[in-house]
């Protein structure tokens, strides 16, 4: 397919934090604690393309925007409905499903990278909530527990994700990883550009 057949539907932006975001989340979650420092980091990085993200989500463009994709869950569990009887729509931008996920995800990752800041501060005295923690003490040992729920909770969103993603490509025939790599969509006559 010519470059001329696709079109172009994801920023670079949006590019950059999806695969940011996945590649911080994986980096924190493989390391755990062996790495503290790094799984901190990890951490703050995406919390930081979350901090990004939300105006990005109310000022940049068409398809970044909540106003073009954010649908209700009830939208979002028929379109699942559609999907798995193989007569959902197309859908140049975020489907219904796929936005109820980015929506999940941007308010779970800010929760988890928080519970993991307020677990370094309570079990280590370290990061930025730790003067604001100092002295809580094993009564906030919860916030660790909750943090790793966080965490596998993230893990299986994360999984039913790239579930969403191989079946909607195979569904409307087109390659959904390599459209969020380049950008670009496969052009059908059904697209409205706009």
């Amino acid at each position: 397919m010519k470059q001329m057949d696709r079109i172009a539907v994801w920023d670079p932006f949006v590019r950059l934090f999806h695969w940011g975001l996945a590649g911080s989340f994986l980096t924190a979650f493989i390391v755990e604690d062996d790495y503290i420092a790094v799984h901190s980091w990890a951490g703050y990085l995406a919390l930081a393309l979350v901090a990004v993200r939300i105006p990005w989500g109310l000022f940049g463009p068409r398809h970044a925007r909540f106003s073009d994709f954010v649908r209700s869950p009830a939208v979002a569990l028929r379109y699942v409905k559609e999907t798995l009887m193989g007569r959902a729509p197309r859908h140049l931008g975020h489907n219904p499903a796929g936005a109820l996920m980015v929506v999940t995800l941007l308010v779970l990752v800010p929760l988890l990278a928080l519970t993991g800041m307020a677990s370094l501060a309570i079990t280590d005295g370290a990061g930025p909530l730790a003067g604001l923690l100092a002295g809580v003490g094993r009564k906030g040992f919860w916030v660790l527990d909750l943090h790793e729920f966080l965490a596998d909770t993230t893990v299986v969103l994360v999984g039913i994700h790239v579930a969403g993603v191989i079946v909607e490509s195979l569904v409307h025939r087109e390659n959904l990883v390599v459209s969020m790599i380049t950008g670009r969509k496969p052009a059908r006559s059904e697209d409205r550009i706009a």
